[in-house]
């Protein structure tokens, strides 16, 4: 690197003496002419003395020349360069070589070469600039990725005719008197708000009142959804009902005060319409009232004999009516065996229960919804039929009944120091985490107790199924006779029990030896021990019929197969008072005490003679006897509410499958003073 930057400093340096050089050409030249003989003559004869004196000025200049060449070549030297020259040859060589050459400095061969190169270098310059002017990158065309739009009027205005570096100012007088003409009239308008669901406690607004009128209007707001969903429950039914009565009126399903259908203690009849295709050729063999909703009611219609046209002719038929709207039930519900018994849930009517007589328990739920059930079409309408949500035929067939089960029901309430706990259990539509129990006894006298819970999701319910039954424990009821009675009359065998309504843990069992056996839950002894007749000796007579008193919960009737009936009370084996007579030996089906007066109860007996018993005129024979013949009655339920005294009546069905409610009259529904003296007279007369 270091030798071509001498070499091309050389070059400038004859560069740049070339002209010096060529006028030392011409005055050599001259001086190359031919000379004159004489002065040839003359150069020859010059002395040795002058010789050397023409060296010695040769000399100095050469010496002079070497200083002046070796100054300006030195400071364009680096270190480097100066020790290659020194390995090279030295400056007094050089000179000579010069002096040599008789002062010719100019080297032609090196001359051409920067000539050719120079020429070459301008070619090539020129070509790479034709070259760069094809090939330049073309940036004519531009594509943008993101391109936001303006945001408002200013950038808009900025973006299409200024840039980037400018600002739009103005200035305008009088602002505040900026109007606008229009030709129609302001309209005058006010923003609301609403939200569904609420938001808390508030469901609508005002963004235009103040914070302290908001507060006010949120304090006063009392949004309550349960009481609101009662009401609307309440409202609908209320329409309903209307609705029935105009249609009951005009297709005149409703015949108060006929020969046909009044009895003597009614003021007036409501006729169910059974006259459904499904019900036809059906014996009603129970009729059933809730405790709570003393408007709902369930009927349980026989297998038929005979298969029918329907899928379901071969099942039992429970339906769950409203009899504020007689026209068609509201549930219908079926099951392959034959329902013996059954109840309603303990708190709203939401589940069904029943006893089978193969010995299983089975429940459904009324909530769920239809569209999980089978429906048909049948004489062009259409019907949903509700299989059991959960039943423990094969899930607990270890631990259930192996005989006809004669008897189911719901523990109430629970009671501590004799005082009943008011719990709405199962009063919620969302009644999940929630838990009831049921007891359930079979013919020979096992007593089964089960836990019912409400779960999300479970394995073995149904589709849509939410509610199981789980087994919580067994006893043995039914006590051995002794080899004497046995010998009389047979095994004993257990026909009903009810629970005590102020305390679960006490239960009374009816057999068929007339006996009435009072257990606990516990296993503790309860005295007395069994309630009997006012005779001593053991008759083998079935109880058909047990009640509690909904005044004297301490007072139960006791109806038998031998057509007595007998009034009770907890505290006492012996009965208060007993009647032999009454139904002339037919057999007792149903009794019943009356909802609206403590001292009223109903009678049925097995030739469909109706007795109704009002102790407070008469406490030796009933006041009332109605004999049914034409059409016989088979099922009775006694209905009313204590609130409204003026609603109450029993519900009669016939053997031809028809519902008659029976509505009381005023002297048999409503209460007076003298219905509990009577009570408390008969009790003081007894003990």
């Amino acid at each position: 690197m270091s030798c071509v930057e001498i070499t091309g400093w050389i070059c400038i340096c004859l560069k740049d003496y070339e002209d010096d050089f060529e006028d030392m050409d011409e005055e050599e030249e001259e001086e190359e002419e031919p000379l004159h003989p004489e002065e040839d003559e003359k150069k020859e004869e010059i002395s040795p003395q002058r010789k050397k004196e023409i060296e010695a000025v040769q000399r100095a200049i050469e010496e002079e020349n070497e200083r002046v060449g070796t100054t300006q070549i030195r400071p364009r030297r680096n270190r480097e360069e100066e020790e290659e020259s020194q390995k090279g040859s030295t400056g007094s060589e050089l000179n000579q070589r010069k002096v040599s050459l008789k002062g010719r400095f100019m080297d032609f061969v090196a001359a051409k070469k920067r000539e050719v190169n120079k020429q070459v270098a301008t070619k090539q310059k020129k070509r790479s600039t034709e070259l760069l002017r094809l090939i330049d990158l073309d940036f004519s065309q531009t594509f943008s990725l993101l391109e936001l739009q303006p945001v408002n009027e200013y950038d808009m205005y900025i973006r299409n005719f200024g840039t980037a570096n400018t600002k739009q100012a103005y200035v305008q007088c009088n602002e505040d008197n900026a109007d606008r003409d229009i030709q129609t009239e302001e309209v005058e308008t006010c923003e609301k708000w609403t939200q569904h669901p609420p938001e808390r406690n508030r469901a609508c607004g005002d963004p235009n009142l103040s914070q302290e009128v908001q507060d006010t209007a949120r304090n006063a707001i009392n949004f309550d959804s349960k009481r609101l969903t009662s009401f609307l429950r309440s409202a609908s039914q209320v329409m309903v009902v209307l609705l029935e009565d105009d249609r009951a009126e005009r297709n005149s399903l409703r015949k108060l005060k006929t020969h046909a259908d009044t009895l003597s203690f009614s003021d007036g009849s409501l006729q169910l319409n059974t006259t459904l295709p499904f019900l036809h050729g059906r014996h009603i063999s129970l009729v059933h009232f809730s405790q709570v909703q003393r408007h709902t009611m369930m009927s349980v219609h026989m297998r038929m004999s005979k298969a029918g046209a329907t899928l379901f002719d071969s099942c039992t038929v429970i339906c769950i009516w409203n009899i504020w709207e007689p026209s068609r039930p509201q549930k219908i519900l079926v099951y392959e065996s034959e329902v013996q018994c059954c109840c309603f849930s303990p708190g709203k009517a939401t589940l069904v229960f029943a006893g089978t007589s193969v010995g299983s328990v089975v429940l459904w739920d009324l909530r769920e919804h239809a569209s999980d059930h089978y429906s048909s079409i049948i004489e062009g309408e259409e019907w949903n039929f509700r299989q059991p949500t959960f039943s423990t035929d094969a899930v607990l067939a270890c631990s259930g009944h192996s005989s006809c089960v004669t008897s189911v029901e719901v523990l109430p309430s629970s009671v501590i120091g004799g005082q009943r706990l008011e719990v709405p259990l199962l009063s919620s539509e969302d009644s999940s985490g929630l838990s009831f129990q049921l007891a359930s006894l079979d013919e020979n006298g096992v007593l089964n107790f089960w836990v019912g819970f409400y779960i999300t999701l479970i394995a073995g319910l149904r589709p849509g199924g939410k509610v199981k039954l789980l087994h919580s424990a067994r006893l043995q009821t039914a006590e051995s006779p002794s080899p004497r009675d046995a010998v009389k009359t047979g095994p004993i065998q257990t026909m009903l029990f009810k629970f005590l309504p102020t305390d679960s843990s006490h239960f009374f069992i009816g057999t068929n030896m007339g006996a009435v056996h009072h257990r606990t839950s516990h296993g503790l002894k309860a005295r007395p021990k069994s309630y009997r007749f006012q005779e001593v000796e053991v008759r083998p007579v079935d109880v058909s019929s047990l009640h509690f008193s909904p005044f004297k919960p301490h007072l139960f009737l006791v109806g038998c197969g031998d057509g007595s009936v007998r009034l009770h009370t907890v505290g006492r084996e012996q009965p208060v008072a007993q009647w032999t007579n009454s139904t002339a030996g037919e057999p007792v089906v149903s009794l019943q005490w009356s909802n609206t007066r403590p001292s009223v109860f109903c009678v049925l007996d097995a030739a469909s003679n109706i007795h109704i018993w009002d102790l407070s005129k008469n406490d030796a024979e009933p006041v009332f006897t109605e004999r049914v013949h034409t059409d016989r009655v088979t099922a009775m339920a006694v209905f009313g509410d204590s609130s409204s005294q003026t609603y109450s009546g029993s519900a009669l069905a016939h053997a031809s499958g028809k519902i008659v409610l029976q509505y009381f009259t005023g002297n048999l529904s409503v209460s007076s003073s003298a219905d509990e003296e009577k009570l408390e007279n008969l009790m003081t007369e007894a003990f």
